[in-house]
């Protein structure tokens, strides 16, 4: 019951000095978005990835920041539950006419329960729901740059409005032909409108920051109708460099590197057209890296994108866009709205179980609860820390839509009617430290309390997607029928995925360990993803070798392991047996991806990473790319 009068001065003062943290945790947040324009422009790779790692524990490190600084100035522990009552109350007043109160109410949940003991923290004293709107919010910034820009042309002048576009946005490096590329964007988007009639509506709808990721920037906005909208994309990326020819006579020295310096000096491109929701939702996917995008106001961002992805949920948007601790909120949210709707129970996770983790799910939800265990197989040489190790290193790192982000929580709790005993036995087996059964919070509910959780979108493992095409008669050549040819594209498409996605993270500089089918996973557009990162390692840290030639007849016929292997050797012709024991398989894996069994791949690339080298990993197909003109 919250008091019906707010007479504490140190209740304002608190909630005052919890705004200030946000704020200069926003400020911190938003200037390193915004930096990214000019990494992009110069073409700082290098300090993308760098700045795409350290912005992630910006949020942790304000909210650590301003819980010592509650403590420090107002004994902020200490204070009575009648003061944390007006402190939230002050709070919610703070939030009106703030340009991103969502964010705040998030910030005021962490700071408090890292003060409180959780036993305190109850629906009275955080944000289990929003108390402020986040429509129509409105700034300064909204007449010189709102968040998002109209433009109105006609299809004479469509090339020409798409130009101005383009140029509004200011990046300070020359483009290489951008009429020739508008104009390729004109065709595709007329293409998309058909012989429809231009209504009195028509128009094309850009967000006004651009959105930046590894080597590549993207304009994201939306071609309007009639009663019809058209979400799409436009990649900018930077050209080629040109070769550069060194002159001997070190007289010219300073004008010969001036002159490198020009020659190498990329220019900009459209690459592609990217259109419709599947398009933007390969884009936004959950296994890329964070975008860094300028926002002032990213609830209405947020909105926006959800009109042109009307599947994607809010919170992996929000996760999109940087705000993680924002879609981690909305996720919670989302799983105690869905709980309160279902009826069906968390199970353990069907297919094969995993040595490190226990896997569980609720059938209704589209994800999985990962419980690392307490104990591991002889094998497996780690420990938890390890683990948790190779988890952030995920998080910070640049996931070429090839490993799927996770949410990670502590101290979750469940209604215990909603799981099963199965379940139970098998938490209490492998992972008794995690597990807690009680009433903790002394409401007459008995929980299950989960101490740490990881939660990623559920795939189908890829060795259940291949099981089902054998089953159906795929990796039988004489079967002819529908469902055996239908079978056999499956097979294809998920080994040739698999090589796919290995290679890029191979490009990425992740090797991914254990390579066993089960994994890997197929997303809802069938692309294969890795999700078991236990035994990760970057690519620079290892050692690729050959497995050497044997010295007699007594090396060659043991079944030991004769030779030294180093605790990073990795001998890549080794891997066949283990993943290619399917005939079928074994030959569309030859046919595509035979160069992952042979060292000098993984070296070549390991030595181009050493080099500075960053790779090129487009989030669409090459077909789209637009070619360059002719002459």
């Amino acid at each position: 019951m919250f008091p019906t009068r707010l007479d504490s001065s140190i209740a304002y003062d608190i909630a005052k000095a919890m705004m200030d943290g946000f704020n200069r945790h926003y400020q911190l947040f938003r200037t390193e978005s915004a930096r990214a324009k000019h990494r992009f422009e110069t073409a700082d790779w290098h300090g993308q990835q760098r700045a795409q790692r350290e912005r992630i524990e910006f949020y942790d490190l304000r909210v650590m920041e301003c819980s010592k600084r509650l403590e420090r100035e107002f004994k902020a522990g200490e204070q009575s539950m009648d003061i944390w009552q007006q402190i939230k109350l002050h709070y919610i007043g703070l939030l009106v006419n703030h340009h991103q109160p969502e964010l705040a109410e998030t910030f005021f949940n962490s700071v408090t329960t890292k003060i409180l003991h959780r036993s305190y923290f109850q629906n009275d004293f955080i944000f289990v729901r929003p108390a402020v709107s986040t429509e129509y919010i409105e700034n300064d910034e909204s007449q010189k740059r709102p968040t998002y820009r109209s433009y109105y042309p006609t299809r004479d002048t469509m090339r020409d409005v798409l130009v101005t576009m383009v140029r509004d946005f200011d990046l300070q490096r020359p483009f290489d032909n951008l009429e020739h590329y508008c104009g390729l964007v004109q065709e595709a988007m007329m293409s998309r409108l058909g012989d429809a009639k231009l209504r009195a509506n028509f128009q094309i709808q850009v967000l006004t920051g651009l959105f930046f990721r590894n080597k590549g920037c993207y304009i994201v906005g939306k071609l309007i109708n009639g009663f019809n909208e058209f979400p799409f994309a436009l990649p900018i990326l930077h050209t080629k460099k040109s070769a550069v020819v060194r002159v001997a006579d070190d007289r010219n020295a300073a004008g010969d590197a001036a002159e490198d310096s020009h020659a190498q000096r990329s220019k900009l491109v459209i690459d592609a057209a990217l259109f419709g929701e599947d398009d933007l939702l390969m884009l936004f996917s959950f296994a890329r890296a964070y975008f860094m995008v300028d926002m002032e106001i990213p609830s209405a961002y947020v909105q926006f994108l959800r009109s042109m992805m009307p599947r994607k949920p809010r919170n992996e948007i929000y996760n999109a866009l940087g705000l993680a601790k924002q879609g981690k909120t909305l996720f919670y949210r989302d799983l105690l709205a869905h709980q309160r709707h279902s009826t069906d129970k968390f199970r353990i996770a069907p297919g094969i179980k995993g040595m490190v983790m226990l896997v569980f799910d609720l059938p209704s939800f589209p994800y999985v609860f990962k419980v690392i265990k307490d104990y591991f197989p002889p094998q497996k040489e780690t420990t938890r820390e390890q683990i948790k190790g190779k988890y952030l290193l995920v998080k910070q790192h640049d996931r070429v839509g090839r490993m799927a982000d996770t949410l990670e929580y502590s101290e979750v709790g469940f209604p215990r009617d909603r799981f099963d005993d199965e379940l139970i036995a098998e938490i209490q087996k492998f992972a008794p430290s995690q597990l807690e059964i009680s009433d903790r919070d002394g409401d007459g509910t008995v929980e299950v309390i989960i101490k740490h959780v990881y939660i990623e979108r559920r795939m189908i493992p890829l060795n259940i997607y291949l099981q089902e095409a054998f089953d159906a008669g795929g990796a039988n050549a004489n079967d002819t029928s529908p469902a055996a040819l239908r079978a056999r594209e499956q097979i294809e498409r998920g080994v040739v995925e698999y090589g796919n996605a290995i290679k890029d993270l191979v490009a990425a500089n992740i090797f991914p360990g254990d390579m066993l089918w089960k994994n890997f996973g197929i997303t809802r557009h069938g692309k294969v993803v890795f999700y078991d990162y236990d035994e990760i390692e970057y690519i620079t840290d290892c050692k690729f070798r050959k497995v050497p030639a044997p010295r007699n007849e007594e090396d060659e016929m043991s079944g030991e392991v004769w030779y030294t292997v180093g605790p990073k050797d990795v001998f890549p012709e080794t891997f066949g047996p283990f993943l290619l024991g399917n005939p079928a398989v074994r030959s569309i894996f030859m046919q595509r991806h035979a160069d992952l069994l042979e060292a000098s791949f993984w070296q070549a690339h390991k030595d181009r990473i050493l080099a500075g080298h960053v790779h090129d990993v487009f989030p669409y197909d090459k077909e789209k790319r637009f070619k360059p003109p002719q002459g």
